[in-house]
């Protein structure tokens, strides 16, 4: 039986590649024999050769050596790579198919490379090896509740599943980390609710700014005030909280001109780049305004950061006053 003796995990799921690296690392066991036999390489710092050489060595007491590098393709074939990164590729295209059967040579890539990447296809097409690409899930809120049962042996409400991918997005290891917290913070056996994710998590922040856009387009200006003092309060920044307001008018202003030139409301998450439950709420407060107000909203949030800049308005003040132009518009 052949042995596969390099591996290519790559892609922008940078968990799962770690999570195939570590059950690789476990494989080889953890003696001290087998530790001797396991080497990491950064590969934007580590010549090819060097890599091989440790591929290449016999084993110390063991039958394997596990050899693990990190982002070396994607930087010998970038841009500007050069006559330098040309020879890395020849000399891996010469070598690889000769490792021997004992070695496991693992290129760890953080990105998808190209399907006309020259080492990529070795991988693909030789007998010794072997390739995966690690896409990240086009539904967050599915993997977080797969990942708190499977991973961590915990429910999770589907709300509360929503509200961490709201806070999250793409980015799988944050929610990962979110999750290890909230299995600390309701104990063992326990199902971990939307309010969980309240307590421990920015996701109040993010819901009270989109109840305040409610309050806001619905002329509730003394509801809209007190969830603004309640932002400041909880963050204690009140240039963090206008930054939010900012971002939150110019995805309500380019949601709205996606809508107004053809585009429906369930394409909004990929036009504009942001999580489906943010694209839902958009969706629905773009109803409440008119072009021409979020465009004057927009103005008016930009001509404050100027004046809050060079110090002619103080911050909290000119969200106050945001608020009540806002409320009686």
């Amino acid at each position: 039986m052949t042995e596969t003796t390099f591996y290519i995990f790559h892609g922008d799921d940078d968990l799962q590649i770690e999570q195939k690296v570590i059950d690789m690392r476990a494989k080889m066991g953890t003696s001290t024999e087998a530790m001797m036999n396991i080497s990491d390489f950064d590969g934007e710092s580590t010549g090819v050769g060097e890599i091989l050489a440790a591929a290449g060595s016999y084993p110390f007491l063991a039958d394997k050596r596990l050899v693990i590098v990190k982002g070396l393709l994607a930087w010998i074939t970038r841009k500007g790579a050069g006559e330098t990164g040309k020879r890395a590729v020849e000399m891996l295209l010469a070598e690889l198919p000769e490792l021997p059967d004992y070695s496991r040579l693992v290129f760890m890539e953080r990105e998808k490379l190209s399907d006309k990447n020259k080492i990529l296809k070795l991988a693909q097409d030789h007998e010794r090896g072997y390739q995966k690409a690690f896409d990240l899930p086009k539904d967050a809120t599915s993997w977080i509740l797969k990942r708190a049962r499977q991973e961590y042996g915990v429910e999770m409400h589907p709300a509360a599943a929503v509200a961490l991918a709201s806070v999250t997005g793409d980015d799988l290891r944050r929610a990962d980390n979110e999750i290890a917290k909230l299995v600390s913070y309701v104990g063992e056996g326990e199902t971990i609710t939307e309010a969980d994710v309240a307590a421990l998590t920015p996701y109040v922040a993010e819901a009270s700014l989109f109840e305040m856009v409610d309050a806001l387009a619905e002329g509730r200006g003394q509801q809209a005030m007190t969830l603004l003092h309640r932002l400041l309060d909880d963050k204690e920044d009140a240039f963090g909280v206008y930054a939010m307001v900012i971002r939150q008018f110019r995805l309500l202003l380019l949601a709205k001109e996606f809508l107004t030139t053809g585009g429906t409301p369930g394409g909004i998450r990929e036009a504009l780049g942001v999580h489906s439950f943010v694209a839902e709420k958009l969706a629905r407060q773009t109803r409440n305004f008119t072009i021409a107000e979020l465009e004057h909203v927009y103005r008016a949030l930009l001509d404050y950061d100027l004046k809050m800049k060079t110090g002619r308005i103080k911050t909290d003040l000119a969200l106050d006053m945001l608020i009540a132009s806002l409320a009686t518009r």
